[in-house]
């Protein structure tokens, strides 16, 4: 894997680091191929139950590195391209069956949102500044922000976002639903962690799959995202991991009944 993403698998937590720091964990072409790799292995592999992603330095992520773009890839259809490897990276994560967390930090912008718009649990440090500003070096939104942004706080502010500089305080992050919780700065990546810790160590499975029912709603009609639901638990009621909790459950109830 290349330096500017770390890679590393143990215990059933996967836990990729953008690791560009002297450019803000901005994208450049190694970074993006190096992102694709990792994040398919990640959600290909039987032994991930959780991924985590983090960031190493100053920040989360400040999008796409314009400038060296724009010396090594040089022309409009060569970006495009980019951002469809950047893509491949960010469907895999949200298309699996495995729950994602961000532990966010410092500038997310660009396309660094749709990163963290890719996770499915973001915990955000308290320094966190959130926003697009794709408009101010004359771009548009790429990395699933228009995909995922609406869906996330809602269309008017996603459009406050998109159509303005502004950039979110953590607290505000927090207020309008980007992200789940407020970390101190030092303590970001841990609270992250015990989190994939908490999916890990409960109904795996059963957490991925809920997850998988969510995201994946926007393909269905109502009726056939209810005929997916009755589907998926009846598969997941006959699992071990379902049969093992759902015997402790009907034992703990027994133990409580006075009769």
């Amino acid at each position: 894997m290349s330096e500017t993403i770390r890679l590393a698998i143990a215990d059933g937590l996967a836990r990729i680091t953008l690791n560009r720091p002297a450019r803000l964990n901005a994208f450049d072409e190694e970074m993006a191929h190096a992102w694709e790799r990792a994040t398919v292995e990640a959600t290909s592999s039987d032994d991930v139950g959780a991924i985590l992603v983090d960031a190493a330095g100053p920040a989360f992520c400040a999008g796409g590195d314009v400038v060296a773009m724009s010396s090594t890839v040089g022309s409009g259809e060569g970006i495009a391209a980019l951002a469809h490897v950047i893509h491949r990276g960010i469907r895999a994560l949200v298309e699996s069956s495995v729950p994602v967390v961000a532990a966010a930090h410092g500038t997310t912008a660009g396309g660094g949102l749709g990163i963290l718009l890719a996770s499915d649990y973001a915990v955000a440090a308290a320094d966190s500044r959130i926003g697009s500003r794709y408009a101010g070096v004359g771009l548009t939104p790429d990395l699933s922000v228009s995909a995922q942004l609406a869906r996330a706080v809602g269309e008017r502010r996603a459009l406050q976002l998109v159509l303005s500089d502004r950039m979110l305080s953590a607290d505000e992050a927090l207020a309008w639903g980007l992200v789940a919780e407020v970390s101190p700065p030092d303590g970001v990546a841990a609270r992250a962690e015990a989190v994939a810790r908490s999916w890990l160590e409960g109904a795996t499975a059963a957490y991925g799959q809920a997850k998988r029912l969510i995201r994946s709603r926007p393909t269905r009609s109502f009726a056939g995202q209810l005929d997916e639901e009755a589907r998926t638990i009846g598969a997941a009621f006959d699992t071990p991991e379902a049969a093992a909790r759902i015997a402790a459950f009907a034992a703990a109830s027994a133990r409580k009944d006075p009769r």
